[in-house]
C-alpha cells in the first residue's frame, strides 16, 4: 500500500512537471497538456470529469494551471499530492524565469529570439483547436449539436459582445445545471 502511495505521488510529480516544462505560453496552453497526462496517460479522470474541473476552475480567481494541479493532485494523492502537483507545475516556470528572463531581455532584438517567440504561437493555436474540438464533441454528445451551437453563440455573445467575464457566464450555467437535475429527478420518480 505504501509503495502504491509513493508511486502515485511520483506519477503526479512527473505528470505536472511535464506540463510545467512543456506548457510554454501560460495556462491556456497547459490545459491540453494537463488533459493528456490526467485523462490519457494516467486515466485519473475521464473527459467528463476533466471538463467539470476545467469549468469550475475557470470560475475561480487565479491561474488555471495551478488550480487544476492543486485539485487533481488532491483528488489523486491527498494533501501531499496537492502540494507535489502544484510544486511540480510551477518549478519549471520559476527556474526558467530566473535563468532565462535576463538573457531574453538582453537579447530581445536578436532575430532568433523574435522567431522563437513567434514560432510558438501556431503550436499553441493547434493545441487550443484540439481542445476546442474535444469539448465540441463532448458538448454535442451531451446536448446535441443545435443546443451546443446555440449555447456557444450565446456564451460568445456575452463574453465578446457584452464583455461579461467568462467566469460569470460559466457560473450562471453551473447554477442552471444545479437547478435542472431536481426537475429531471421528479419526472423520473413520477414515471416510476
Amino acid at each position: 500500500m505504501r509503495t502504491q502511495g509513493i508511486r502515485t505521488q511520483w506519477q503526479l510529480f512527473l505528470a505536472f512537471l511535464r506540463v510545467g516544462l512543456l506548457g510554454f505560453g501560460g495556462g491556456p496552453s497547459m490545459i491540453p497538456l494537463v488533459r493528456a497526462e490526467v485523462v490519457t496517460r494516467y486515466a485519473w479522470m475521464d473527459d467528463a470529469e476533466f471538463g467539470d474541473v476545467l469549468a469550475i476552475g475557470n470560475t475561480l480567481p487565479g491561474p488555471i494551471a495551478t488550480k487544476m494541479a492543486g485539485y487533481i493532485g488532491y483528488r489523486v494523492g491527498g494533501l501531499g499530492g496537492c502540494v507535489i502537483a502544484v510544486l511540480a507545475q510551477i518549478l519549471p516556470c520559476i527556474v526558467a524565469m530566473v535563468a532565462l528572463l535576463g538573457l531574453f531581455t538582453r537579447y530581445r532584438d536578436q532575430r532568433w529570439i523574435e522567431g522563437m517567440s513567434q514560432g510558438v504561437v501556431p503550436v499553441v493555436m493547434v493545441m487550443m483547436a484540439q481542445l476546442t474540438w474535444d469539448f465540441w464533441q463532448k458538448s454535442r454528445g451531451a446536448l446535441g449539436w443545435i443546443a451546443s451551437l446555440i449555447m456557444g453563440a450565446v456564451a460568445g455573445g456575452l463574453i465578446y459582445g457584452l464583455d461579461i467575464h467568462p467566469g460569470l457566464v460559466i457560473g450562471a450555467i453551473l447554477i442552471a445545471a444545479l437547478l435542472r437535475p431536481e426537475r429531471n429527478r421528479r419526472r423520473k420518480e413520477a414515471s416510476s
